[in-house]
């Protein structure tokens, strides 16, 4: 991966609040819902619906996101591309933690299992 101090300053500095109608819109309109969003969101952080909407509305970037997180100790199962890199070859730990939020929404709106996507077997 081409990690470039730019690049994972950018990461850093943008809020969840941002990327969150994102999120929400990617998963919808491949037929999933705000619930499925909000538990894979919690199986990676720890973070329930209500921290959610609190970070939200406090407008915390990724790096604050990340820091407060109670971080799966399974996250490490998650592997393959998302956005051209392979997750597990990422360096900076918050840019793969984000990645990790990434691949495990992308994998929802492609249609896998809860269950698969939680590495729950």
């Amino acid at each position: 991966m081409n990690n470039t101090s730019h690049h994972d300053e950018r990461i850093r500095q943008m809020t969840f609040a941002s990327v969150y109608p994102h999120l929400l819109a990617k998963v919808e309109k491949k037929g999933r819902t705000k619930e499925e969003l909000h538990q894979v969101i919690e199986w990676l952080t720890g973070y329930n619906e209500s921290a959610l909407r609190k970070l939200i509305a406090d407008g915390v970037t990724f790096e604050q996101f990340f820091q407060h997180a109670n971080l799966n100790p399974n996250a490490h199962l998650i592997t393959g591309v998302i956005c051209g890199y392979r997750v597990e070859e990422i360096e900076n730990p918050l840019t793969r933690q984000v990645r990790y939020l990434d691949k495990l929404v992308d994998e929802l709106a492609k249609g896998r299992k809860i269950e698969k996507i939680l590495r729950a077997g």
